[in-house]
């Protein structure tokens, strides 16, 4: 009887985790290889959390990188491009502009210029011959298109100062011993006895009455400038003009009128004994001071 027990025991412990709804011992062995499987799922979830971080970590880097060097490669390739050109183009142009400065015609406009032909003027041909000469050789340089070039005594550097003009003048027709500049040219015709001076700023005054076609005219006062004597601008006197009836000279200037247009350069020019307008400059106050024949020239009244 012990032994059918025991095997009817067996049997049913047997049959037990078969037959559905039926409890029994066994009932919890399925429960720990449920456990078993999720010790083996549980792990499979923590890496996937990792690949995510790895995963965000990764575009950050390759974002940042890539603009920072591009911005600073266009700002480094831009700024010093302009920078140079407009700082150095500025520095040389006043370099030899300020080197005139000490001229009377600095910054003055470049060339404009009037000039006649000698048969314009009243009277030219009862001039002698080497006046006539004189004043054609002074037109001739009218017609250059010369500017006012201030230390210039040669048409060749495309311009002329006023005594630089007499100077040339002069001796292309034999006066060899013309000084430079205007203040020693007046002294020169002084110690000459030729120098009539004019202290009337009538046109019509008897002062100006023994002037003639080849006199030099003499002026102080054209711009500032320690001399001594304070003569500063000299010319020629041409004679009077055929269609104006009005007296005229020749000579290099930074301004004087002709028909009351502004001439600057080699040109003709109104003579006038009064000053003209000023343009706001007290301190430049043209001034006539008188007219002389040409020392030793031989067409001359000396």
């Amino acid at each position: 009887m012990g032994r059918r027990r025991l095997t009817k025991w067996l049997v049913a412990a047997l049959l037990l985790p078969i037959l559905p709804g039926i409890p029994g011992p066994r009932a919890a062995q399925p429960s720990l290889g449920e456990k078993i499987k999720q010790v083996f799922l549980s792990p499979t979830p923590t890496p996937s959390r990792h690949r995510t971080k790895h995963k965000k970590s990764s575009p950050s880097p390759s974002v940042t990188p890539s603009p920072s060097p591009k911005g600073k490669t266009k700002s480094k390739h831009h700024s010093p491009t302009p920078s140079p050109s407009p700082s150095e183009s500025p520095t040389p142009t006043p370099s030899p502009s300020s080197t005139p400065t000490p001229s009377p015609g600095a910054g003055s406009p470049t060339a404009r210029v009037a000039t006649i032909s000698p048969n314009e003027i009243r009277d030219y041909e009862k001039n002698p011959e080497p006046v006539r000469k004189l004043l054609d050789d002074a037109l001739s340089l009218t017609a250059q298109d010369l500017d006012y070039t201030y230390g210039s005594a040669d048409p060749a550097n495309g311009g002329m100062d006023c005594s630089g003009f007499i100077y040339f003048v002069l001796r292309k027709n034999g006066i060899d011993d013309v000084p430079r500049d205007a203040s020693q040219q007046y002294v020169w015709v002084r110690k000459a006895g030729n120098f009539r001076a004019v202290l009337s700023r009538n046109p019509e005054s008897f002062e100006l009455d023994e002037l003639m076609p080849g006199d030099l005219l003499f002026w102080s006062g054209t711009y500032n400038v320690e001399r001594d004597p304070p003569v500063t601008h000299t010319m020629i006197y041409l004679g009077k003009e055929k269609a104006s009836g009005k007296p005229i000279m020749v000579g290099s200037s930074d301004g004087r009128t002709y028909h009351g247009e502004k001439q600057f350069g080699v040109s003709v020019f109104d003579f006038k004994t009064t000053p003209a307008k000023t343009t706001g400059d007290s301190e430049k106050q043209p001034h006539f001071v008188g007219y002389a024949k040409i020392p030793g020239f031989d067409g001359g009244k000396p």
